[in-house]
């Protein structure tokens, strides 16, 4: 398999504080490769890093084939990059700053018009293309962004939390653009919050927590570590919530764990309704009354909650009646 980025050991610290503590991960040419985690996790310092932005301390990094800390200038010509806020010159108008660009790429003045037009099309700006960027909502202004880090047709993009801050309408297109660009063979890091995000768009996810790379692959096959339906009960009281621990983890593959509010339940059940009816029974028998019960499919964030302890939004969970970190 081709891979158009590849990581090893990649170690990185500020004072005293290890930011990456030893990172490896490969993303396959063509694919949308997902990083996953919470504020503080490392996704930026890792995009950062890969981008030339910052200086490999320890490890090994190439982009495109080229070495991230030897040949700095072969990766820069070959990369797009989308910051978590648009570098957007609000002071241009969108075709001005994209032709901007392109010029500095070095296309040339009438191949960096010819692009700005495609692109202007493509992110459906044409229509905004000579007003002030400044007057420009916040969607639009991502979306150039997202444009102008494609200027140079580069083969890598870096897109580093893109959607952070959109509404839904917004959101979903930038989603299309991103599929429309794995399509043509684009290779995407994609650096996220959102479960749902990774979810719909990531070939390949890593969930990274502390700096540290804790799992990786397809997000099915994350899904599947957590095991199979997940039973999510709802009491009254926190009282109750610790009491139903006991009989919820005689069915479960892992530990039950409770979520912030102290009164809802999540636990990982075996295949089939067995373990359902064994649950309910316990339940009853125990004497806890149920104010809701649900089964549903795991998702990414029953993967990154079992794994790291907490969730992607940093809440704060009780694992099996005790608090994790």
């Amino acid at each position: 398999m081709e891979y158009a980025i590849s990581v090893e050991g990649l170690r990185k610290r500020y004072g005293e504080r290890e930011v990456l503590s030893g990172v490896s991960l490969s993303v396959a040419a063509g694919s949308v490769f997902g990083l996953l985690g919470p504020n503080g996790a490392g996704k930026t310092t890792i995009v950062r890093t890969l981008a030339t932005l910052l200086d490999i301390e320890e490890g090994k990094a190439t982009v495109a084939g080229f070495d991230v800390a030897r040949q700095g200038a072969e990766v820069r010509k070959r990369i797009g990059l989308t910051g978590q806020y648009a570098a957007v010159d609000a002071r241009l108008t969108g075709r001005e700053n994209l032709v901007l660009l392109g010029t500095l790429a070095h296309l040339g003045r009438q191949r960096a018009r010819q692009r700005a037009e495609e692109l202007l099309e493509v992110f459906d700006l044409q229509e905004a293309a000579n007003r002030l960027v400044g007057t420009y909502s916040g969607g639009m202004r991502r979306r150039l962004d997202l444009g102008a880090s494609l200027i140079a047709e580069p083969e890598v993009i870096f897109l580093d939390e893109p959607t952070t801050g959109l509404d839904l309408i917004s959101r979903t297109a930038l989603w299309n653009m991103v599929r429309t660009q794995a399509e043509a063979g684009v290779t995407v890091l994609l650096t996220t919050q959102y479960l749902e995000e990774a979810d719909q768009l990531a070939d390949r996810v890593a969930v990274i927590d502390q700096g540290q790379v804790m799992a990786e692959g397809t997000p099915t096959e994350l899904k599947n570590k957590v095991g199979g339906e997940r039973l999510e009960i709802t009491v009254e009281t926190a009282e109750l919530a610790q009491r139903a621990l006991v009989p919820l983890a005689a069915v479960g593959v892992a530990a039950p764990i409770v979520d912030s509010t102290g009164l809802r339940i999540s636990v990982a059940l075996d295949a089939g309704t067995g373990g359902i009816a064994d649950a309910a029974t316990g339940l009853q028998r125990a004497g806890i009354a149920v104010a809701d019960f649900s089964v549903r499919r795991p998702s990414l964030d029953d993967v990154f909650l079992q794994l790291t302890g907490h969730r992607t939004e940093d809440t704060t969970v009780a694992a099996a009646g005790r608090t994790e970190r």
